[in-house]
């Protein structure tokens, strides 16, 4: 079966640091997929060259078959590939409701007439804009506090709330950068709840990088651990749990 995400030979070097050598990732449409490892690992380099942040200096990423090396963030958005970030990054000035609406904008075909005279087309597409980002919130239980100013939101919103934002962009495939960094106990076990849904209600597959062990292996299906650049091991949570390079080098072994 044909991935729809899929590495070969990934590698990309800062100076004379390679920092992620020869990954190899395959995930299938549908899945749960895990990336872990140790601090300095190589994951959100990783993250950042499957959604164009960074052009490898080696090796290829397809997505749904097509060729992504080369493409910026905003075509590989376009092409369905969303993600989150380690550090929030919303605008607080904004409503919560406008914050979600900015990520519907990716597949917005006004042009520049409609815009600045304001056509019927124009109010169309803002209110199916609007529409689209109002049943995200209802998704995420953010409803009730539409009309805030995202700054007004207590963190664990926060964070459902960029979740919103990106899967506003109608992605087949959503990143998540350590979405549990910084919840407690009860808004994990919610965003664990909250990520199989999105995998289960809206179809998106899920790959997620994250520190909180009980978290991935409690919804990953698959998962691959980087150490210093490289995968160490690949499988089952419970494949991964026993595997003694996972133990010695994240789980600290001797």
């Amino acid at each position: 079966m044909t991935a729809l995400l899929e590495t070969s030979d990934l590698t990309i070097r800062f100076g004379g640091l390679t920092a992620v050598d020869t990954f190899n990732l395959s995930i299938q449409e549908g899945e749960l997929f895990g990336l872990i490892g140790p601090n300095g690992a190589g994951k959100t380099t990783v993250f950042n060259m499957l959604t164009g942040v960074y052009l490898p200096s080696e090796g290829t990423v397809h997505f749904r078959e097509k060729l992504i090396n080369g493409r910026n963030p905003v075509q590989v958005a376009r092409m369905g590939i969303s993600r989150t970030f380690q550090n929030i990054r919303l605008f607080d000035e904004l409503s919560v409701l406008e914050n979600a609406m900015t990520g519907a904008h990716q597949h917005s075909k006004l042009t520049i007439f409609d815009s600045l005279f304001r056509t019927p087309r124009h109010f169309r597409e803002e209110q199916r804009q609007r529409d689209r980002a109002y049943e995200l919130l209802e998704f995420m239980g953010l409803e009730d506090r539409a009309g805030l100013p995202a700054k007004q939101l207590p963190y664990g919103h926060r964070r459902k709330l960029e979740i919103a934002r990106a899967l506003a962009t109608e992605p087949k495939l959503i990143c998540l950068d350590e979405p549990a960094a910084g919840m407690n106990t009860g808004e994990k076990a919610e965003l664990s709840a909250l990520i199989r849904k999105i995998r289960d209600e809206l179809n998106v597959t899920v790959l997620v990088i994250e520190h909180d062990m009980k978290l991935v292996m409690g919804i990953c299906e698959k998962i691959q651990v980087l150490d210093y650049g490289k995968t160490i091991a690949l499988g089952t949570p419970g494949e991964i749990q026993n595997d003694p390079k996972v133990i010695e080098a994240y789980l600290g072994g001797d």
